[in-house]
């Protein structure tokens, strides 16, 4: 062997990784970290209503053409069956991003109120922690919507599935808390991006845009909500991701 080779066949391996955010690895205070590898679900766990933590029923979550995709084409109708696609790690202060679209027809059976709807749980239970027929973690919801062509509907929601928060100085209980962003029809790709500082303030932003903010996410029960899992929502429209970043704060996980 040459060894005088081997440097060159580093450098053509190094410069043939993709540019931008470094897949799978460790994350790191002020350094996005992809969490999707463009490839598989690898660090990925569904969690499928009626299913154990682990079985990915009817394919629903997959990756094509490069994009982590929640679709429906093997159900015969939607049946409640209300999923969340799991990474391994928890996450307490960091910036959360993705990179979104809504595209194709509600699956039947659906909600009405599901129609071009998913999200991002953060600050959630574990999946293993979730009762079988659970229909959505613990947790902070970040809804995501895609307009219906005609009027307003503001995406980059606040949802609190078993949480509350402080919004506006004052305890909330409303399930769903409007944000003040843009509406986005049609099948256009949508940055959202979430900041989280323990059980301190958390921010909603869109396209750069800061279009909510709010304090003290807990449980019902008032206990504090420091840290926790982030998943994806499958709700019966299919949506796809061609980014999941993280970014750690203060150097704290």
């Amino acid at each position: 062997m040459r060894l005088e080779w081997i440097p060159a066949a580093v450098l053509s391996l190094v410069l043939a990784l993709p540019a931008g955010a470094d897949h799978h690895a460790k994350p790191e205070a002020g350094k996005w970290v992809s969490l999707f590898n463009g490839k598989d679900l690898t660090g990925w766990t569904p969690k499928i209503r009626g299913r154990k933590a682990g079985e990915n029923y009817k394919n629903t979550f997959r990756v094509v053409d490069g994009l982590l995709t929640v679709n429906y084409d093997q159900y015969e109708k939607f049946d409640e069956q209300f999923g969340h696609l799991f990474w391994k790690d928890e996450f307490s202060h960091y910036r959360l991003r993705v990179e979104y679209r809504f595209i194709g027809e509600q699956l039947a059976g659906g909600p009405g109120w599901a129609l071009r709807n998913s999200g991002i749980m953060a600050h959630g239970q574990k999946p293993e922690e979730m009762a079988l027929d659970q229909d959505f973690p613990d947790s902070i919801e970040v809804q995501l919507l895609g307009g219906d062509g005609k009027k307003k509907r503001t995406t980059a929601n606040l949802c609190t599935p078993g949480t509350q928060v402080v919004y506006k100085g004052k305890l909330d209980k409303r399930h769903c808390i409007s944000s003040e962003s843009k509406t986005f029809h049609g099948e256009q790709w949508v940055t959202c991006e979430v900041e989280f500082r323990g059980s301190g303030p958390v921010k909603h932003f869109i396209n750069g845009e800061l279009v909510m903010e709010y304090d003290q996410p807990q449980l019902n029960d008032g206990t504090p909500i420091g840290k926790g899992t982030i998943s994806l929502q499958s709700e019966s429209h299919p949506v796809q991701y061609r980014k999941v970043e993280v970014m750690l704060l203060d150097g704290k996980e």
